[in-house]
């Protein structure tokens, strides 16, 4: 049987882009083979190049986001510069941007201008707040976008709320803007037109608060935070063994809960035992419940404690650093690492999470060095040597 091409193999996508939104969005259409022109500014390029050096050298988030890009780097406040990404635009499927609330509209790279002049150009706005409303020009950071959507308020100890330690809210927005891209191409390909896609970090957000929203809106008490517990469900936490492990279970029925009780915890009547027996009680009596648990594990190691566990058919997980993940035995013997290249040489990174049996492998192209292909895009672009000299002579690229 021969093998599928991508499935984005032959779209190219333009993104002025920066941050981690818009990044992670358009890394998803590159990893299905789309190709990306990532257009940067010539001093500095996208701001997430400097969060950090961890990466050997590199920024973290931006080694995450931008594998597989072509690096553009082009000062759009200059009209020769403009020109040049207006003409890339011309010819692109794609066009994404999450620029500062207005001035994509300034520069006439908003989503609906673009589709206005493009019919089959699928344009998509990333936007904190949204393009209309009382806070549609506020600055929206992640953390401050999961302080408005209220996850801040589930999240952490009863004393003290957290944020999530990833970045939700941005993470939220380029999923959202990734599948509104494919829904859009879908589109276009019954009717030949493509279209505007919006996507606002609060949205995105505010739709994966879920069942806190809807039990909260909808007459009951939001849930409260409780650390790494379940707000309905127990025991549903972390307890430590033996060893200083933390294992980590999860009791969904009052069948798991006899088999618990019976098989790993040694403590038979607990089953029984109208303070324990229905999820309901072991609620109302989440100390004693999380007392009967902890002194159950607390004698095994986490080896032994995982194995009775899932002896006795119940979910657990051990409570993994980062570095156990990054050596985690069921990546590993799934083969999901790979070797990405970067200005630093190779580093890994984890294969996409989308997989499609009988096609070509994620394109897991190299993170490039800003500007990296500035000068191969404009030749393409019929510019000559001497005008691409001028341009970087001014500033206009580099």
């Amino acid at each position: 049987m021969d093998t599928l091409p991508l499935p984005l193999d032959g779209i190219t996508v333009v993104a002025v882009e920066q941050a981690v939104a818009a990044p992670f969005a358009t890394r998803q259409l590159a990893d299905l083979g789309a190709r990306v022109i990532k257009v940067e500014r010539p001093d500095g390029g996208d701001f997430a190049r400097g969060y950090d050096t961890a990466a050997r050298g590199l920024a973290s988030h931006f080694v995450w986001c931008n594998r597989g890009k072509e690096s553009l780097a082009v000062d759009l406040k200059d009209p020769r510069g403009l020109a040049v990404v207006r003409e890339l635009v011309a010819g692109a499927d794609v066009f994404v941007q999450n620029l500062a609330q207005g001035a994509a509209a300034r520069l006439g790279l908003d989503a609906a201008s673009l589709c206005a002049a493009h019919p089959r150009l699928v344009a998509v706005d990333i936007s904190g707040y949204g393009a209309d409303g009382p806070y549609a020009h506020r600055r929206a950071y992640d953390m401050l976008v999961q302080c408005e959507t209220g996850l801040v308020s589930v999240t952490g100890t009863a004393d003290r709320p957290v944020k999530a330690g990833i970045p939700a809210a941005d993470i939220a927005a380029a999923m959202y803007a990734f599948s509104g891209v494919l829904a859009a191409l879908l589109r276009r390909a019954n009717t030949g037109r493509g279209g505007p896609v919006e996507v606002s970090m609060l949205d995105a957000l505010a739709e994966w608060m879920g069942h806190p929203l809807h039990q909260g809106t909808h007459g009951s008490a939001p849930p409260a935070r409780t650390g790494l517990a379940h707000s309905v469900i127990a025991p549903y936490d972390a307890y430590p063994t033996a060893d200083g492990e933390q294992v980590l279970l999860s009791v969904q029925n009052d069948r798991e809960w006899r088999r618990l009780a019976e098989q790993v915890l040694g403590r038979p009547e607990l089953a029984d035992d109208p303070d324990f027996a229905t999820n309901a009680a072991r609620t109302a009596n989440r100390e004693r419940t999380d007392e009967a648990v902890g002194r159950g594990l607390a004698g095994l190691t986490g080896r032994e404690a995982l194995a009775g566990l899932e002896a006795a058919g119940i979910a657990c997980a051990r409570l993994n650093t980062v570095a156990d993940v990054a050596a985690h035995p069921q990546l590993a013997a799934r083969d999901r690492w790979r070797e990405v290249g970067t200005p630093v040489g190779p580093l890994r990174a984890l294969l996409p999470p989308i997989t499609l049996p009988g096609s070509e492998e994620a394109r897991m192209g190299a993170v490039p060095a800003l500007g990296e292909h500035t000068d191969a895009l404009l030749r393409a672009l019929g510019m000559t040597d001497e005008q691409t000299s001028v341009l970087r002579r001014d500033g206009v690229i580099a």
